[in-house]
């Protein structure tokens, strides 16, 4: 299409990548320029070679816990986040008041984060969004899956729990639930009741914390899967922007 055009940022779920190039046609077709970033590393080409104290056994939510919060792994992935979309911005092609973010799981999280650090996101669509409110998936006895590695941290570093307070405390600096009163995007959300991998629970205190326009869509009898139909919805919900 001639002239600036809207775009759109996409991100993976968690340890993955971001995907092949089939499923960004779609957008394509319709108009969008449209950006997947890879996760520093994970699952993709992009590459983590900077160091940090401390353990970084099993995952990425700890990495850098027992080090200054600035040298947490998901701060540096948030910060890449406007990074891209600086990028975006510098391209003739893209209207800079039409931009969007997308992703599930770790990719809704950081659609959510993206949309927050970057007050000119117009429209953001966050499915069961991974990476908020660790102390309630903690207090609920659920760090389990994608959540594990914090009990790994307790049992090797804490077994007595005396820095419980300390740990979520700095785990706080990339909780996106402190990200949402940022947003200024209109928001599209998507929540399984059923999900045992981000608990219910912890996507509502993202969503509460929004003061932007926004709407979520709860599936009752649906977890941390595929979930018909929205995909469409996002489409629909994008294309409008």
């Amino acid at each position: 299409l001639e002239g600036p055009h809207p775009a759109l940022l996409m991100f993976h779920g968690y340890s993955i990548n971001a995907g092949d190039w089939y499923d960004k046609l779609s957008y394509a077709a319709a108009g969008f320029s449209v950006f997947a970033m890879d996760c520093r590393g994970q699952g993709g080409l992009s590459e983590d070679p900077g160091g940090v104290k401390g353990n970084t056994l099993n995952g990425h939510i700890i990495r850098g816990l027992a080090d200054f919060p600035e040298n947490l792994y998901f701060r540096q992935v948030f910060l890449d986040t406007v990074q891209l979309t600086t990028i975006v911005r510098t391209m003739d092609e893209v209207d800079n008041t039409r931009i969007g973010t997308m992703g599930a799981s770790q990719g809704g999280g950081l659609s959510i984060a993206c949309a927050a650090l970057n007050p000119g996101i117009k429209r953001c669509v966050t499915i069961y969004p991974f990476l908020s409110d660790y102390k309630r998936v903690w207090d609920m006895d659920l760090a389990e899956n994608a959540y594990l590695e914090l009990k790994g941290y307790f049992r090797n570093f804490d077994p007595r729990h005396k820095r419980e307070n300390e740990v979520f405390t700095t785990l706080g600096y990339i909780d996106i639930q402190n990200l949402a009163p940022r947003i200024k995007a209109r928001v599209l959300m998507a929540t399984g009741l059923l999900d045992n991998i981000c608990p219910p629970s912890t996507q509502f205190a993202v969503y509460n914390k929004m003061n932007c326009e926004k709407e979520m869509i709860l599936y009752p009898d649906y977890q941390h899967e595929w979930i018909p139909g929205f995909g469409d919805l996002s489409f629909q919900f994008l294309r409008a922007m």
